[in-house]
């Protein structure tokens, strides 16, 4: 059974022995072990239940452990520390060959990100190594936001560090860069047009087979009850009062009396705080699924969107369960 830590040295000497602590940093919380322990990444892999080629996000707390972790020459790659870390941003670099191969499914590349996150931070300098860390749960399921999520899904952990509700609440933004600028691999509360103040999109790159980054596939963030976009449900008429509407702006359809507002007053960046929270606490409802308004494909709504669509994915071929007879 997981076990509960409030102190930073004990959790850090855990890491250094081949432990994995989960913890908060600003988005969810991850599962943690040192970078540089093939022994203890695998752990990250088999307790997950992770497929081996789905590459892991490597946390640092300062940059002079950037530029061990990689050898890319790129120069974009000192602006965009200088102006998003620490931060919800991952860049996706040449990796050298201190980082084992483990951590990056065998590619050339790694994901590296530098957290605004005190305890994150705390735990990463402390324990003097980098940290993989994915999200902390079973793999394609609700990332975590609070502790609670994390004992949920994964009890078998080592330690966990209970920070609070995560302060951003989805998963970092991930860029792949080149010499023409960067290409976005997975929407954040970083957006494209945040990184262009700086950077140059780079509009000539084609993409490549596989998988470059976490949270790439088309199913992802599946929730146990049946989660549908209004969007795809459009025109079927659903046993509503067997399910709760999420509103953003618009009103329910016909027959839903269980309605949660999740963002009153339209703010897209407190819908991305609460949207795993409040999914993994209608998971304990008396309902037999979530119907989901789609948000505008702006800004944050954008990586909002993303999520909702990897974490209907699954559930499409489910619907005629609840549609009237």
């Amino acid at each position: 059974m997981a076990e509960i830590l409030k102190d930073i040295n004990l959790a850090a000497r855990a890491i250094r022995e081949g432990k994995l602590v989960a913890f908060p940093t600003e988005t969810v919380y991850g599962l943690g072990a040192d970078a540089l322990n093939p022994i203890a990444v695998a752990r990250i892999f088999e307790l997950k239940e992770r497929p081996s080629f789905d590459p892991l996000i490597v946390h640092i707390s300062n940059l002079s452990a950037l530029y061990k972790l990689t050898d890319d020459p790129n120069p974009y790659i000192s602006i965009l520390a200088q102006k998003f870390w620490p931060g919800p941003l991952t860049m996706v670099l040449k990796k050298s060959k201190l980082v084992p191969d483990i951590v990056t499914s065998g590619l050339d590349t790694v994901g590296i990100r530098m957290p605004d996150s005190d305890i994150a931070l705390q735990l990463i300098k402390t324990s003097n190594c980098p940290i993989a860390a994915p999200s902390a749960n079973k793999f394609g399921k609700l990332s975590p936001t609070k502790a609670e999520h994390v004992i949920g899904h994964l009890s078998d952990v080592d330690y966990v560090i209970d920070g609070g509700q995560t302060t951003v609440g989805i998963e970092s933004t991930i860029i792949a860069l080149s010499e023409n600028g960067f290409r976005l691999l997975r929407p954040g509360v970083i957006t494209r047009g945040d990184i262009e103040r700086y950077v140059p999109y780079d509009e000539t790159h084609e993409e490549g087979d596989g998988v470059a980054a976490p949270g790439m596939m088309d199913a992802h963030y599946s929730p146990e009850k049946p989660l549908f976009l209004l969007s795809d449900v459009e025109g079927l008429k659903l046993q509503a009062q067997r399910g709760i509407y999420i509103q953003f702006r618009n009103a329910p359809p016909p027959g839903f009396d269980k309605v949660l507002e999740m963002a009153p007053g339209g703010d897209l960046k407190k819908y991305a705080v609460r949207m795993f929270s409040v999914i993994h606490d209608l998971q304990l409802r008396n309902i037999d699924f979530i119907l989901v308004e789609d948000l505008p494909e702006e800004g944050v709504g954008i990586a909002i969107m993303d999520r909702l669509r990897k974490a209907s994915f699954n559930h499409k071929a489910s619907v005629s369960r609840f549609l009237h007879k």
